[in-house]
């Protein structure tokens, strides 16, 4: 009997031990999908687009230069008596200043000879201005037929006043040829060369030296096409900031002198010319800027309206993803006025307050619904723990 009970018993005391089993496991698993729903969107970051006035800054390279390069020459023949110790290659001269002489005696002794015939030539003039009165005085008491040039000695009178002139052209020139004698810097300046030493004989054009001018220097930028239509207006007389880039980089003010009017033909850039006052630095404690330094020239160009300024990275193919305000992804085309630095300068596609994705999502879709990055708690909380 006992027996017979617990074969029945046993296959029903499995059986609903089963169900019971798979009933609690159903209610568990219904207990944790209505616990934890998955959010499967993708996690971005946005930032807000705004506008603003850009001031645009143009930035070219290029090579100190002096304003002038003068080649000296003798002009006139002689032998050279001194030179002044500074005058030699890397010498610094001011204005000015004698760079040689040449002998002067040939050209003193011209300048008496001339001023004695001038001496001569006046006197004869008077002599002749004497005779003229007499002349026309005399003439008075005669008929007008019997008075002519000749007897009121004009001829004679004019041929003195010539005389008078040309004497006088010659003690001019005689006195240019003797300063000449000494040889002045015209500006001041850094001697390249000198080729004459004490007692050589120099026939006049002979080369003796080169100068250059640290008065003034000019630094020849090219500008690029996508930079000229950023050159403000006018142009001339626009502040620069010059700057030598090295282990010590430094930096002084300059001005835009002019633009060269022309297109280079190999690398159809235009070309504008800077310039910096006092590069050696003789006037002030300014960086000294050396001929032949290749230096780095940044200006202010014109200053955009309204413009929104990205990093080139959310710039793919002129398109921008934005968030929509029902939380999906929008791609919109914009208009890149500029490329400056890491950033775009962008005049057309945006609006004022669009939501910018800063972190886009590895494959985008148009459309795709997405979570901002300050909307998800575990993404705050992960950003609380970080700081």
């Amino acid at each position: 009997m006992n027996k017979l009970w617990i074969k029945i018993a046993l296959p029903v005391l499995v059986l609903g031990l089963g169900v019971a089993g798979m009933s609690l496991i159903n209610a568990t698993a219904q207990q944790k999908e209505d616990k934890e729903e998955v959010d499967t969107r993708p996690t971005v970051s946005v930032d807000e687009a705004n506008a603003e006035d850009y001031q645009v800054m143009i930035t070219s390279f290029g090579e100190v230069r002096p304003l002038e390069m003068t080649k000296l020459s003798a002009q006139v023949s002689g032998e050279v008596m001194s030179w002044h110790p500074n005058f030699v290659a890397g010498g610094v001269i001011p204005r000015g200043t004698t760079l040689f002489s040449i002998d002067k005696q040939r050209y003193e002794a011209a300048v008496l000879q001339a001023e004695a015939e001038l001496n001569q030539a006046q006197s004869l003039l008077i002599e002749e201005q004497a005779r003229a009165r007499v002349a026309a005085e005399e003439a008075k008491s005669m008929e007008a037929s019997q008075v002519t040039d000749l007897y009121l000695r004009k001829p004679q009178l004019m041929s003195a006043q010539a005389a008078v002139k040309s004497a006088e052209a010659k003690l001019k020139l005689a006195k240019r040829d003797l300063s000449y004698c000494d040889v002045k810097a015209p500006y001041d300046a850094l001697v390249v060369s000198r080729t004459i030493g004490l007692g050589q004989f120099v026939s006049q054009g002979t080369q003796v030296g080169e100068i250059y001018n640290i008065e003034t220097a000019e630094v020849t930028l090219p500008i690029a096409g996508f930079d000229s239509r950023f050159l403000p207006t006018p142009l001339a007389g626009t502040p620069v900031t010059i700057t030598s880039r090295g282990i010590n980089s430094y930096s002084r003010q300059g001005t835009i002198d002019r633009d060269l009017g022309m297109v280079e033909k190999s690398t159809r850039m235009s070309q504008v010319v800077a310039r910096i006052e006092d590069p050696y630095s003789l006037r002030n404690q300014a960086p000294v800027f050396k001929f032949g330094s290749y230096v780095e020239v940044s200006m202010a160009g014109q200053t955009l309206q309204q413009v929104y300024r990205l990093p080139q990275d959310l710039v793919t193919n002129r398109t921008v993803w934005l968030v929509d305000k029902d939380m999906q992804l929008q791609p919109v085309k914009v208009d890149v006025l500029r490329e400056e630095g890491k950033y775009f300068l962008i005049n057309d596609g945006l609006s004022e307050g669009d939501k910018v994705i800063t972190t886009v999502p590895e494959y985008p879709q148009k459309g795709m619904k997405v979570k901002v990055a300050k909307d998800d708690p575990k993404l705050v909380a992960q950003n609380a723990e970080t700081e």
